[in-house]
């Protein structure tokens, strides 16, 4: 046979390979609807093969498969899954499934499902509440935080919305968002420093966000992280199994404006690529000032080689920068001009300060355009790849890799000069107490030579934290015949942060004298933009630096594991974890010689939990969890700040207790929870600015034994009254407190010395910032087949404001217990409604959200500074167009 030949035929059975491939495959299609409407985003699979579809907006799903005959499996939060066999025919017609009380995660897990820790995951119940991807689009985009998509559940508490883009806060059981563990598809993104969680840096989460999963105390998580109230899973989507796309225009109040485009090309040939791009801008949040604009961009890729792997990428993020907005004082008096250097300004009417419910005295026009003295600006692009490795039918290993990077920070005034106008250069705030960035500049530009430094003179200079941060999760599950399931894993995480100070406006001055110890003194001549792709590129060299300058290096190595055993409806489990916790620090400011050098600080810390749950007929479920953690304390509670020196004596790790119990109930169309739990939080250490004694010196109180106890119950229920009425509701009472006594240390600001120490009683002092009564009631109704209104309404009760130390510390010397300040009770409705309707054969859908329907006034927190007022009414309409 020639070579000519042999080339042909092996074209020819190259060609009759392809031929038979394409003969052998066909298409399943099929609509899936709830009796009367279509049910759009159900999961759709082929039993035994991996990957899948979903239906469209019409309900319609389409699939292909090579095997002659199987199982069709369709899934969706809210109904019972359903199961249909197929062998020879291509059409299946319409499928009804039916409501059921499920939250299952599992089908929206398309990657991760090892790692990924939702309650599924685990057979023994917990606190738990599912927001779903319908609920997060419906109630969570445009001009709306992020964590308010979890307050219909109970427990839970978001405030602080109005101090600007990104700034709202989350409280789970009376504990703040840096005692709640926050993971994105199984990855820690807390801050490693603090803990803290900057929503700012996640705008446009929700919009790829496939569903939120809260899970109360204990939670099912098998990573070796300590959390205290609770743990919230953040699950996006992954590499869109289904080939389309969408378009959504929104708009909002106070100008608010958000486009967004998403495109899916499916799996084809083994790859598939998801992406969502968007832009948003605005006036203002709520106050004047808090003006906000960014971007987010997410990638997706998968690839899908056989059966046993599945691999996905992404990366995810979201530059912006926003205008802030501190708390209010009641009553605040601006004296006039010359009076004891103050200043300008009147006396406000008791209620607000100057600027009103909806002012900003950090904000203020400059050469005719609008500059705000606080100024958020971040941008932290995170990627992660995940591994899925089906290594047989009762083994797998799941591992994710992921790696971000932060550059950005909040500005503020350098110097002092601000309070040292006169009436030749006018007032520093005008009689609306809104600053005059123009008078300032006149008076900086009287100085002589235009150079600053001190009390001579302001400029604007922005607080950096930059870092890199990488990390590795994975975890290992076996299940055997006889109901033993095992889970064996790794959490690895190493982070370096870069904290500095760098000019971003000289305000008419032409330098800055900047004397430290490392560098003696030394002129600050180069401004940097607070533009955060500029940012992620361009800062400050350490020659450039101003107010501090140093760095720290954290590592962390965790071991964990988990048995489960299950016996009839008898279901017994145990975790634990290990971790160990390195800190370094470095300073290049307030040292001879140039960069100081910590020693190395290594803390063990461990947990373990266990727990037993008992399923009788009926629907009835009964359980009861424990655990113990040693946590490692935060690197803020570890060193003095500005320096490399250990407190004194030094930090142990926090000990904290968890008991919970629970009843569940579940029948089609009806579901309720009771849940009761007792948190012990123990050998907490505290540090907190101050003044000392009747000298008012300043410096830092040290509380070293801090303990808090919550206890409380939890009520939610979710009935579907008829196929097209949705009823649901939740109710939490808790005793938040804190017990024992506590020694302090009051450490002098100049000299870091301690001059003064004591014991303070604390027993009996209220846990604030959080209600610890709220209840909330929520209905979603259909009118027509495309159109549904909901309403919610939330009430909230016994808020304290924030425990000051200072005065805890003020109130035992006189021998009396601190009671912090009791804010006003307050109640606020939110309604929406949604449209889904065709222009031909194009497919539309109209949303149209409005919060604090009554424009309820409240008081959301008190700081030691003021009072954070709560949003007024707000509103936010999209159209989005899918195909």
């Amino acid at each position: 046979m020639t070579k000519k030949t042999t080339k042909w035929t092996t074209l020819v059975a190259i060609l009759l390979l392809f031929s038979n491939y394409s003969w052998a495959q066909r298409v399943l299609t099929g609509k899936v609807t709830d009796g009367a409407d279509p049910i759009v985003g159900a999961t759709v699979s082929i039993r035994g093969v991996a990957g899948g579809t979903s239906t469209n907006e019409a309900g319609d799903f389409s699939i292909s498969t090579d095997h002659e005959s199987g199982e069709l499996v369709i899934r969706i939060i809210g109904f019972s899954t359903r199961t249909i066999p197929f062998s020879t025919q291509s059409n299946l017609g319409t499928i009804v499934l039916s409501l059921s009380d499920s939250e299952t995660l599992d089908e929206v897990v398309v990657i991760g499902r090892g790692i990924i820790d939702i309650a599924e995951g685990r057979k023994t119940p917990i606190a738990v509440s599912t927001v779903n991807r319908a609920e997060i689009q419906d109630r969570g985009i445009g001009n709306v935080e992020f964590p308010e998509i979890m307050k219909n559940t109970p427990s839970v508490f978001v405030t602080n919305q109005a101090g600007g883009f990104g700034d709202g806060q989350n409280f789970l059981r009376g504990f703040d968002q840096s005692n709640t563990a926050y993971l994105l598809n199984g990855q820690p993104i807390n801050g490693m420093e603090d803990g803290n969680m900057y929503w700012s840096n996640w705008s446009s989460i929700a919009d790829v966000a496939n569903a939120v999963q809260v899970q109360r105390g204990l939670g099912s998580s098998k990573l070796a992280i300590s959390s205290v109230g609770g743990t919230v899973n953040i699950v996006t989507k992954a590499t869109d199994l289904n080939k389309g796309g969408s378009v959504r225009f929104l708009t909002a109040n106070n100008g608010f404006f958000k486009g967004t485009v998403s495109y899916n090309t499916g799996l084809q040939n083994k790859w598939g690529f998801s992406f969502m791009l968007d832009y948003w801008r605005a006036d203002a949040k709520y106050a004047v000032g808090t003006q906000g604009e960014g971007q987010s961009y997410f990638l997706s890729v998968g690839y899908k080689p056989n059966d046993r792997h599945v691999f996905n990428f992404m990366i995810f993020g979201a530059p912006q920068q926003h205008g802030q907005n501190y708390s209010k004082r009641m009553e605040t008096t601006y004296w006039a001009e010359g009076s004891s250097g103050g200043i300008g300004g009147q006396v406000n009417t008791p209620g607000y300060d100057l600027t009103g419910i909806r002012g900003n005295h950090n904000y203020g026009h400059y050469n005719g355009e609008g500059l705000s003295l606080i100024t958020n600006f971040y941008h932290k692009p995170v990627a992660n790849l995940n591994w899925d490795f089906d290594i047989n039918e009762q083994s797998s290993l799941s591992t994710v890799l992921y790696a971000s990077i932060g550059r950005g920070g909040g500005t503020g005034i350098l110097g002092n000069g601000v309070n040292r106008l006169n009436s030749i250069y006018g007032d520093a705030y005008g009689a609306n107490g809104q600053i005059l960035w123009d008078n300032i500049a006149a008076y900086n530009e009287s100085i002589p030579n235009g150079v600053g430094g001190g009390f001579n003179g302001s400029m604007l200079r922005a607080s950096m934290n930059n870092h890199f941060w990488y990390g590795l999760v994975s975890n290992f599950n076996h299940e055997t015949d006889f109901g033993l399931t095992l889970n064996v894993g790794a959490d690895l995480r190493f982070y370096h942060g870069d904290h500095f100070r760098q000019v971003i406006n000289k305000l008419g001055l032409n330098s800055w004298n900047e004397t430290n110890t490392a560098r003696g003194e030394h002129a600050i001549t180069e401004t940097y933009k607070i533009n955060p792709w500029a940012t992620l590129f361009n800062f400050a060299p350490e020659d450039q630096r101003v107010g501090y300058d140093d760095s720290e290096d954290i590592n962390y190595q965790g071991a964990f594991g988990q048995a489960e055993y299950t016996v009839g409806g008898f279901t017994v489990f145990a975790q634990g974890s290990i971790s160990n916790q390195s800190y370094i620090k470095y300073n290049r400011w307030n040292y001879t010689g140039g960069e100081a050098q910590s020693d190395t600080e290594n803390k063990l810390g461990y947990n373990i939990k266990g727990g037993a749950s008992y399923n009788f007929e009926g629907g009835h479920t009964v359980f009861a969890n424990t655990g113990f953690y040693s946590r490692q304390p935060f690197l803020d509670n570890i060193f003095i700040q500005n320096t490399v020196d250990f407190y004194e004596p030094s930090v142990d790790n926090e000990e904290i207790f968890g008991l919970e119990a629970g009843y569940r109930f579940a029948i089609p169309n009806f579901t309720v929870n009771l849940n009761g739990y007792y948190t012990s939080w123990a050998n907490r250490f505290l540090a907190n600015d101050g003044e000392f004694s009747a000298d008012q010196i300043q410096g830092t109180y040290l509380l070293t034994n801090i303990t808090q106890l919550h206890k409380g119950l939890e009520l939610d229920f979710q009935t579907y009254i008829t196929p097209k009425w949705m009823l649901r509701g939740y109710g939490s009472i808790g005793d938040w407190q804190y017990d024992g006594d506590s020694p302090f240390q009051f450490r002098e600001e100049e000299s870091s010395q301690v001059i003064g120490t004591g014991e303070i009683a604390l027993s009996g002092v209220k846990v604030g910032n959080a209600p610890q009564t709220s209840f909330g009631l929520g209905t979603k109704y259909n009118i027509l087949p495309d159109l549904y209104v909901d309403v919610d309404f939330n009430f909230y009760d016994n808020l304290y404001g924030q425990v000051d130390p200072e005065n805890v510390v003020d109130a035992a010397l006189e021998g009396e217990v601190y009671e912090p300040e009791k804010l006003n009770s307050f109640g606020v409705v939110d309604a929406g409604l949604t449209y889904n309707f065709n222009i031909g054969v194009q497919r539309l859908k109209f949303r149209g959200n409005v919060y604090n329907v009554f424009d309820k006034e409240y008081i959301g927190r008190q700081d030691g500074f003021g009072y954070f007022y709560g949003l007024g009414t707000t509103w936010n309409a999209s159209l989005t167009y899918s195909f």
